[in-house]
């Protein structure tokens, strides 16, 4: 066992420092994974037994509401709001964020979850701030009209998906009022 600790120390999977911190406040935590492929979220439970994850949401659920799924600020709100929708009944238990190994980047992806997830009404602990402009994708928008050709190549994904990036930001209004009536 204490080789298999040492070995996820090393790799840099796990920061038992901050594990055990955040285990020791007894509350639920809000944990957040992002790739370059999606978000996953999930609200998770500390047992003696082993952790139980009571609720989940993964980007790629967007995709049913019309949305395409990445690894973008857009998506990882949405996915925020989805986990909120599916987490019910945990509204008004306090939480934290658990964003693992990553580093706190101000306006970053890992925040804009955590925002969505506040936005949605789950009481995350902490004051989270991003711009509004780039959680609803305008950023994106504006770049993808650009007639330049690496604008073009780097938003090929979302052609082959008949996604039009020039309209994310009514895209993003839409999918955000289907989850905000659910």
């Amino acid at each position: 066992m204490q080789r298999l600790i040492r070995l996820r120390r090393k790799s840099a999977v796990t920061n038992y420092k901050k594990r055990i911190a955040m285990l020791k406040s007894g509350l639920s935590r809000v944990v957040i994974r992002k790739s370059n492929r999606g978000i996953t979220m999930q609200v998770v439970a500390y047992e003696p037994d082993g952790d139980k994850v009571t609720a989940s949401a993964d980007s790629r659920e967007l995709k049913s509401m019309g949305w395409e799924p990445r690894g973008n600020i857009p998506t990882a709100y949405l996915t925020g709001l989805l986990l909120a929708k599916k987490a019910s009944s945990m509204k008004g238990m306090d939480m934290i964020l658990d964003i693992g190994i990553y580093r706190p980047v101000k306006g970053s992806v890992i925040f804009a979850a955590a925002k969505g997830a506040q936005d949605g009404g789950l009481k995350v602990a902490g004051q989270i701030e991003i711009d509004e402009k780039r959680l609803s994708g305008a950023h994106i928008a504006e770049f993808s009209a650009k007639k330049d050709s690496q604008s073009k190549s780097q938003f090929t994904a979302y052609a082959e998906a008949k996604f039009d990036a020039t309209k994310i930001v009514e895209r993003f209004d839409s999918v955000k009022k289907q989850l905000m009536s659910k």
